[in-house]
């Protein structure tokens, strides 16, 4: 079905050759170096099509408007509409030229017909009713969706090859994020906590092409119908190295997870010496949990955002977490508290055995803050039922 398409839109590009003598345009795939800001870690991927005493443009897929009305809270529930927009080519290189990051051209070895078929596809994407569509990162984004373009003007399936050894490693999209993302480790902390086992999954080197910097070391060695894809790569502008410092360690979740975890320690050791259970901690500690269960919460029963679920860490992360800040400060209420910390402590030994069956990938830093929280509820389980002893004896 696809191919027929393919097949009906080159002949229609033929047609209008025929009928109206339409320029020829040149064709090449962009890529650009990453950037500091965090959705530019993997790069960008445009189109360039210039026309003959015309106009010389990129087509850009993925554009958006942080500041448009409710972006965030759209972006998160899954509604990711995003625009392809044209940009003078000059104006395109000058914008990333600025910001220090690489810019490499590959031409397209299309005939005339394929030319202006994917002319005539770019020009109908860019119309105002066709130029918004909904935006997934790794598999409808920047990159992938103008090679389809290329794909279905030529008629035929583009053939990418495994990328440079340096991304061969990276088979599922968490590995190639945890790579773009290790100068960023809470910005990966944050993925690794809101995406579900999806993203693990294996990919092949189509799939990784979602990333422009690891598109870059593919589209050269690409073929279609057993012919290379482009014509070789035009270095536009090399590119400055990055001036953003990497996190260092101390502030980092690793070191942020391990202090938690001392104080849990701590104040375990505290509890179980004087019989009493610190509240203040555990309120603090359970409420930060209980508010992140609540974004898991939204995340894999409302957002449309296919990757969200099934999230394992819902067995540590969810709102019955509220349960100790809420009721930890009255008596009457010991029981309530009580029996939410013994299926807490269960689900966590139920997490801990499905993480490696489920192939859910947790990020390190989890760890150490599952075990305080293993910590405080068998402390409190214990704390429980020792003044419950004490008070039964004669």
């Amino acid at each position: 079905m696809k191919k027929s398409i393919s097949l009906f839109v080159v002949a229609l590009a033929a047609v209008v050759q025929f009928a109206f003598g339409q320029a020829v345009p040149r064709v090449s795939f962009v890529n650009v170096g990453p950037g500091d800001d965090i959705y530019q870690l993997e790069g960008h991927s445009a189109l360039r099509v210039t026309w003959p005493q015309g106009p010389d443009i990129a087509v850009s897929y993925g554009t958006f408007d942080f500041d448009a009305p409710n972006f965030v809270y759209r972006f998160v529930k899954g509604e990711t509409d995003y625009w392809c927009t044209q940009i003078p080519w000059d104006y395109f290189v000058g914008y990333y030229v600025s910001e220090g990051r690489w810019v490499s051209e590959h031409p397209i070895a299309l005939d005339s017909l394929q030319a202006i078929a994917v002319g005539s596809m770019a020009i109908e994407n860019l119309r105002p009713e066709n130029r918004t569509y909904r935006y997934n990162y790794v598999k409808d984004n920047c990159s992938l969706r103008p090679l389809r373009l290329l794909q279905a003007a030529m008629a035929d399936s583009i053939v990418m090859p495994e990328p440079s050894p340096e991304y061969s490693p990276l088979d599922t999209y968490r590995k190639a994020m945890r790579h773009h993302h290790a100068a960023y480790p809470w910005y990966q902390f944050g993925i690794d906590l809101a995406l579900g086992s999806g993203i693990d999954k294996p990919i092949g080197p189509w799939e990784k092409a979602f990333a422009p910097t690891i598109l870059e070391t593919q589209i050269d060695h690409a073929t279609v119908g057993g012919k290379p894809l482009t014509r070789g790569a035009i270095n536009i502008y090399p590119g400055e190295p990055s001036a953003v410092a990497p996190t260092p360690w101390w502030a980092s979740p690793m070191a942020v997870a391990m202090l938690v975890l001392i104080l849990a320690v701590v104040f375990t050791v505290r509890d179980f010496r004087r019989g009493g259970v610190n509240k203040c901690f555990d309120a603090l500690l359970f409420g930060v949990y209980g508010i992140l269960g609540l974004v898991l919460t939204f995340l894999i029963f409302v957002s449309t955002h296919e990757a969200t679920s099934p999230n394992w860490l819902y067995l540590w992360l969810n709102p019955l977490a509220l349960i100790v800040p809420i009721f930890i400060w009255k008596k009457s209420c010991n029981v309530v508290v009580l029996s939410y910390q013994i299926a807490n402590f269960a689900s966590l030994i139920c997490l801990l055995a499905a993480l490696p069956l489920s192939g859910q990938s947790a990020n390190i830093a989890f760890y150490p803050l599952i075990l305080a929280d293993a910590l405080r509820a068998i402390n409190y389980i214990y704390v429980y039922f020792r003044i419950k002893n004490k008070k039964n004896k004669p």
